[in-house]
């Protein structure tokens, strides 16, 4: 295999008694001198799959970066990169040696029915047979017995090869009339021409090449007078390979040259001097909502691609890449490739090859598009750079703004990272130069920003001595906006129609069973819902503890404010988006353009409403409720509570026309509710960073968290207790702080039992140490670990 094994390319290996797929990362010609291992110890790789690589040196060398960064397996982070369904899985196939049919001639003699005779004789039969169709016969444990001793004895080879592609080449049947048709100028013997196969040829006869199924339509034919035309050589028929092009049917966006203001020019013009020397550089764009960072971007884009270089933007939502998406594409026309998770597997393994094949130099997409294989990268924007949606929470964790920017400084490319509310740790890198920092300090066309206030919603209570969702002073302006042929947004972050459901008989809340949250009423499906493990249950009539009758649906979701909006406004034209509306695929989209052409008055939603949209009519925006968010138990919740306010207010007044925003709240006095409805970030950072030194905390420390996870919750806490005290041996100089263990925050999740401890430390490289260490010491004494969830700079400790 010595010339056809390439680096990056897929191998079948072995792998105890299995076969499965692995990537080739190197190639050595002798043992490397630091390894323990014998040649002898070496197994073969089964296959080579690949000729041409899939994995490209750049994908291969981010991708390590972020499996020794984040302690995750390189395998499992190779896996990631690639579109899903190009790696088929391992088949193996079993076929009768010579030896055999001797073996087999003789047992039939015998009448023998063993395991044995009966596995070889069904081999035989099949010529050729998949093990799995082997065990479906026999059973797994007799099946794996009965091959090993076959092979064993030298009856039966195996082969291992890749099975079936989920995501490959589409093909198309396409007709055109034959050479030889045409060279003789179309004389055929018009006796055995029948009506249908004259007017195929009449159809062709304008030099087309038609997809078969577009001519049986335009010719009203069946496929036999096709066929026999083909028969007759009049015809040709071959297969063309067709691209899935996720903005085929699009409507894309009028062109539009803008005059760059003061400060997007000065800007750009800081991007471009870098862009043009290809050398690293990081900028963190901050500019206030609508202050144009978009057109900022497109400008570099442009500039990159004149340079001879490829461009890649992130976004932190799949929301909003048709937004983006389509004004790229009216930008730069078929050089624009797409990548997130609701392409069909066609559609992305199209856009992964043409990104490969440097058909397309433009990528967009969200945060696994850091992966794109892109050659010659020029540029990394990372728009709504504080996004926690950014953070891939299940195996392989990695964070994809700080891997785009350790790929761009790897690559020798210039990083944007954008946004109205940028993260703590990068407004502190921006302030000790480890960023530079450009201002966008206003919106375009000097609009003002939109007056935020809050309301108190004490006040409504004391006033009313009762509870109420909608105040009378955001009821009054939402009909007020309504009168004047505007548009409102309404914001509550809590999807589903009420948030738990209770027997007002017994006090009986239903809980998941597999995690420790209640259930979600969801009232168009009758369901309630775990939005955790998305266990389902029919909604109750009864209460299924006490048999009670007086069943009571507590707390809002976005289903119910869009309902009650409904029946106090009737008039008005809603629409909601929330993760259940958005995963129709389509509708996200559909809503959104009416809501651009006015079609709808009113969008009601959670926080995918908050990011990057731009509505010129929207002059007000309604926050039910944010409370909830400030109370979580984790140390950004006010950071996030702060960014949510803000980023939502800036969808208000991008027009003409001013725009005011009510924040309803029972903690007016909260900071990051001041600072929010002042649109001060600087007065924000201020006050938050302060907290954040004070309690060690991120940009200050580097932080771990480690998970105990399981079903035995007394084995978890043994396990948590045990892994405490490696750390703390690890820790022997006390360079780290370790916290816990305690239970985390949700103490029960998808069936595990969960306790957590934390390590904080002011150097990232003494933290690696005391955790790996400690880790190592810890399997060594018996402890699994994969019952140990690790997670470095971790965004959220729920």
């Amino acid at each position: 295999m010595r010339g056809t094994a390439r680096v990056g390319a897929r191998v079948v290996v072995p792998l105890g008694r299995r076969f499965t797929t692995g990537y080739i990362v190197n190639l050595y010609d002798t043992l490397q001198a630091d390894t323990n291992l014998s040649e002898a110890g070496v197994k073969d790789v089964a296959r080579v799959l690949d000729a041409d690589p899939l994995v490209t040196p750049e994908v291969l060398q981010i991708t390590h970066w972020v499996s020794e960064y984040y302690a995750a397996p390189w395998g499992e982070v190779i896996k990631a990169a690639l579109p899903p369904g190009i790696s088929a899985s391992i088949e193996q196939f079993l076929k009768i040696t010579p030896q055999g049919r001797t073996k087999l001639e003789a047992l039939s003699a015998k009448r023998s029915s063993g395991n044995l005779a009966r596995a070889l004789r069904l081999i035989a039969e099949a010529g050729e047979i998949k093990l799995a169709d082997l065990t479906a016969e026999l059973g797994k444990a007799q099946a794996s017995r009965a091959v090993r001793e076959l092979q064993r004895v030298g009856l039966i080879d195996t082969d291992q090869r890749a099975g079936r592609l989920f995501a490959k080449h589409k093909q198309q049947r396409i007709v055109r009339l034959s050479r030889l048709y045409e060279e003789v100028g179309g004389a055929i013997d018009t006796r055995k021409t029948t009506e249908a196969q004259h007017r195929i040829l009449e159809t062709l006869s304008q030099g087309a090449t038609m997809p078969v199924k577009e001519l049986l339509t335009a010719a009203n034919v069946g496929i036999s007078a096709v066929n026999t035309l083909q028969k007759r050589g009049v015809v040709e028929i071959s297969l063309k390979t067709i691209r899935r092009d996720p903005l085929a049917s699009a409507v894309l966006p009028p062109l539009q040259e803008y005059e760059l203001t003061e400060a997007q020019a000065n800007a750009l013009g800081e991007i471009e001097q870098p862009l043009r020397r290809g050398d690293y550089a990081a900028f963190l764009l901050h500019g206030v909502t609508g202050s144009g960072k978009t057109e900022v971007y497109m400008r570099a884009m442009r500039i990159c691609l004149k340079r001879g270089r490829a461009a890649l933007m992130l976004v932190p939502e799949i929301v909003l890449t048709p937004v983006f998406s389509r004004r790229l594409r009216a930008y730069f026309g078929d050089q624009v490739a797409i990548f997130h998770s609701s392409l069909s597997k066609g559609e992305r393994f199209d856009e992964w090859k043409r990104v490969k094949n440097g058909a397309a130099q433009i990528v967009i997409g969200t945060r696994s598009a850091v992966f794109a294989p892109i050659s010659r990268l020029g540029l990394v924007i990372v728009d709504e750079e504080h996004e926690s949606t950014y953070r891939q929470s299940d195996s392989p964790v990695y964070h994809g703004r700080d891997t785009a920017i350790v790929r761009a400084q790897k690559e020798s490319a210039v990083v944007i990272l954008g946004s109205a509310t940028p993260s703590l740790e990068s407004f502190h890198n921006a302030n000790t130069g480890k960023y530079r920092c450009l201002r966008l300090p206003t919106r375009i066309a000097n609009r003002p920003m939109a007056k935020a206030r809050m309301i108190d919603m004490r006040e409504v209570f004391d006033r009313l001595k009762k509870p109420r969702v909608f105040s009378a002073d955001l009821l009054e302006a939402i009909d007020d906006t309504h009168r004047r042929k505007e548009q409102a947004i309404i914001l509550l972050n809590r999807r589903g129609y009420s948030s738990f459901v209770l027997c007002r008989s017994c006090g009986e809340t239903i809980q998941c069973p597999n995690c420790d949250v209640t259930l979600t009423y969801h009232r168009s499906e009758r369901v309630i819902l775990c939005h955790y493990c998305n266990h389902r249950e029919t909604a109750p009539d009864r209460c299924p503890s006490c048999k009670g009758e007086y069943i009571y649906y507590i707390g809002e979701g976005t289903e119910q404010i869009e309902a009650m909006l409904t029946k106090l406004f009737p008039a008005l034209r809603i629409g909601r988006i929330d993760r259940d509306s958005a995963s129709r695929r389509g509708h996200f989209e559909k809503v959104l353009l009416e809501f651009s052409e006015g079609n709808i008055d009113m969008l009601v939603g959670t926080q995918m409403l908050a990011k990057g949209h731009d509505f010129p009519n929207v002059t007000l925006v309604g926050v039910v409720s944010v409370d909830a968010g400030l109370a979580l138990p984790d140390f950004r919740a006010a950071e996030r509570t702060f960014q949510l306010i803000t980023q939502v207010a800036g969808r208000a007044g991008r027009g003409d026309r001013a725009g005011q925003v009510m924040v309803q709240t029972c903690h007016p006095g909260h900071y990051a509710l001041r600072h929010a409805c002042a649109q001060d970030y600087d007065g924000f950072y201020q006050e938050e960073i302060r907290h954040r030194q004070n309690h060690a905390y991120p940009p200050f420390v580097a932080l771990a968290s480690l998970l105990v996870h399981g079903t035995d919750q007394s084995r978890v806490r043994s396990d948590a207790v045990g892994l405490r005290k490696e750390l703390d041996l690890a820790n022997n100089d006390r360079t780290c702080r370790i916290l816990g263990p305690a239970p985390a925050p949700l103490t029960r999740l998808k069936g595990e039992h969960r306790m957590q401890l934390l390590v904080k430390s002011r150097s990232r490289r003494q933290l690696r140490q005391v955790v790996d260490r400690a880790l190592a010491t810890a399997a060594n004494r018996g402890l699994n670990l994969r019952g140990v969830n690790l997670e470095i700079d971790p965004v959220s400790l729920m």
